[in-house]
């Protein structure tokens, strides 16, 4: 297949809001493929390569110049092939080697797929092909059904293998696909609801529990091995000792665990949540870290246990599992509940202890890998969203050579981009300031006077007050006294809430 199939499709489907007419989109340039396509093909549409980073950065792609080409001749395959080559370079003189080699491809290329290209090196390919609408364009593709793609999807973490496989070999050969100890999968994620009472209207009888202000931690254990990931799919076991220690010691052959890590004061309060986090990617004296911050984690959820798949098991069936296996002390606190007096009566007993909030559980629910289902719920006292920074201000006065003023942009799943909802600057230490510069000059993609735009990589946790009408911002919402209360670099930019999130919290 030409490259330049490929780059029409993804203007149609940054041009169009329609659901219906992306997957249509899709689900015609997939059947067009062939077999050796295809995971190639599904990667590039969904804006990443197969080889990952490859050493070029925003500089190079863009400081790279070559005349475009007359016509399209570029296959996608011939595209994965000079990927892979730029990837393979290293050493003296790999830097210069890197550059030709990019400007050869380019000079291959037509202009609206360089265009293309260069996006899609940096990651910053954002055209609307949503794994959602993927999973539904490969299941029409394929002719199965798309709850036999997105389980396969969710199980594997390899979408471009799923895609092969449904289109060569259908509804059996998506069967095979089973969870696979040491591979880390997408954790479940959850929907936010405005308070207790309407998260119990939404789901009841409910489970209950402490929301903790920690870092996400999957454990997999198969027998005398053990390894640990972050939220993100990163492997997190030598930074961790603590928690490799306890999970080796629960009496389970194969295991795989969801859970959450905390610093926790000597009185069980929480440490502030950059304490917990200093242990991630802890390189370094890595046993004098453990003894000086130790961790405590606290396991939620089971999806598999010695031989057995859980994640098709309601979730009270899950915990039934896990608790038979995992000491009382690292599951957190919960209640299984159906009057919402008593659920606000948890609620408060949690904030009292500490904590950030509390999840309102569908105790019937399977585990949905990678999805913000309804099936989970948080509330939180203070609205806070998680958004991505898309450019920053050069500060004044006290704060002048420093970058203050972040520009705060919600998700937006229509259209791939984000939408602006105003500015901040509070809630910054020096540190902090310190930290920002260095790191949006790094992210850095142009400048317009004193605003330093940057690419939208960088998520950070913002509480607010409220939500108001604003006719200066595309969204036409601002948020009200926002402020920052920290950078979570264990979230994505497509883990960031979205613009319906915050139209859902902006009702009366």
């Amino acid at each position: 297949m030409l490259l330049a199939r490929l780059v029409a499709t993804s203007q149609a489907l940054a041009a169009t809001r329609s659901r219906k007419a992306k997957i249509s989109h899709l689900a015609s340039l997939l059947a067009e493929m062939q077999q050796d396509e295809v995971a190639v093909g599904v990667g590039f549409l969904a804006g990443e390569v197969r080889q990952g980073r490859i050493g070029v950065g925003y500089a190079t792609v863009f400081d790279v110049e070559a005349p475009p080409a007359a016509e399209p001749s570029l296959s996608v395959l011939d595209v994965d092939h000079a990927i892979d080559a730029i990837s393979t370079l290293s050493g003296a003189g790999s830097v210069t080697a890197r550059r030709g080699a990019l400007a050869a491809l380019l000079a291959a290329a037509t202009e609206p797929e360089q265009e293309f290209l260069r996006r899609l090196l940096l990651q910053e390919l954002r055209q609307g092909a949503l794994e959602g609408i993927m999973v539904d364009a490969l299941a029409a593709a394929a002719e199965v059904p798309a709850d036999e793609v997105r389980r396969a999807a969710m199980v594997s973490g390899d979408l471009g293998a799923v895609a092969e496989t449904a289109l060569t070999r259908g509804a059996a050969g998506l069967a095979g696909f089973r969870l696979t100890l040491l591979a880390p999968l997408l954790p479940m994620l959850a929907q936010t609801a405005s308070d207790v009472a309407a998260a119990m209207e939404a789901i009841c009888p409910a489970i209950l529990e402490a929301k903790l202000d920690g870092a996400r931690v999957q454990a997999h254990k198969d027998g005398d091995r053990v390894e640990l990931y972050s939220r993100n799919l990163r492997p997190v076991t030598g930074s961790l000792p603590d928690i490799v220690g306890l999970v080796a010691s629960i009496p389970a052959t194969t295991m795989i665990l969801d859970g959450e890590a905390i610093a926790l004061r000597p009185d069980g309060r929480p440490q502030p949540f950059q304490v917990t986090m200093s242990r991630y990617g802890t390189s370094a004296e890595v046993e004098q870290q453990a003894d000086r911050r130790p961790l405590t984690v606290f396991f939620f959820d089971c999806l598999h246990l010695d031989g057995d798949d859980l994640i098709d098991l309601p979730a009270e069936e899950r915990h039934r599992r896990m608790a038979a296996v995992v000491p009382a002390a690292h599951l957190p606190e919960r209640r299984v509940v159906q009057d919402p007096a008593a659920a606000v009566a948890f609620y408060e007993e949690v904030l009292a202890a500490g904590h950030e909030g509390i999840m309102v559980k569908d105790p019937a629910a399977p585990y949905a890998a990678g999805r913000r289902g309804a099936a989970w719920l948080k509330v939180k006292p203070a609205h806070t969203l998680d958004l991505v920074v898309l450019a920053v201000e050069w500060g004044s006065g006290r704060r002048q050579g420093w970058l203050s003023n972040i520009h705060l942009g919600a998700r937006d799943p229509a259209t791939g981009g984000f939408v602006m909802l105003g500015k901040t600057f509070k809630g910054m230490t020096d540190a902090m300031l310190a930290w920002q510069t260095k790191r949006f000059l790094e992210l850095e993609t142009h400048r317009d006077g004193h605003v330093v735009h940057v690419r939208p990589e960088q998520v950070v946790e913002v509480a607010f007050d409220g939500i108001l009408a604003s006719s200066r911002y595309p969204g036409g919402l601002a948020l009200r006294f926002a402020r920052v209360k920290g950078y979570r670099d264990d979230k994505g930019p497509d883990e960031a809430d979205t613009i319906d999130t915050v139209r859902h919290l902006a009702k009366p």
